[in-house]
């Protein structure tokens, strides 16, 4: 049975921009799981690519509906994020920006996906349950 895969954006990216220290593993990663599992982006995946592009189509062209679902993300997982964000602040966490992060934590969390991303340590730290395909074990 197909796994169901959300997709991080730094995946995404590295591949988008060839990276020279993380674009092979996150393009054959990417299409190792393309063959034989259902991958997925959300809004705010999907918002962090279209950033640096002009339109629409370009941004299309590259996340296709063949090989990418777009998944809404529940109330659920933004009230589970919402809750993790608030933990990493009140224990330190200096950086105001991370909310997008755990939105997509959340988001793989509540609807059962595994999440593809090769920046593991706030998801293993806020969410242990989540299934994480990443470069290091």
């Amino acid at each position: 049975m197909p796994e169901r895969i959300l997709v991080d954006s730094n995946v995404l990216l590295d591949i988008i921009t060839d990276d020279p220290v993380w674009g092979f593993w996150s393009a054959e990663t990417l299409a190792r799981h393309l063959v034989s599992d259902r991958l997925a982006i959300n809004a705010i995946i999907y918002g962090e690519i279209a950033y640096d592009f002009d339109t629409i189509e370009e941004v299309e062209r590259l996340l296709p509906d063949a090989d990418f679902e777009y998944a809404d993300i529940p109330r659920e997982a933004a009230f589970l994020a919402a809750r993790c964000h608030a933990r990493y602040r009140s224990a330190g966490g200096a950086r105001t920006s991370t909310l997008p992060d755990f939105l997509i934590g959340a988001h793989a969390v509540v609807t059962r996906m595994s999440l593809m991303t090769r920046d593991a340590r706030r998801y293993r730290s806020y969410f242990p349950g989540l299934k994480l395909i990443t470069p290091d074990p």
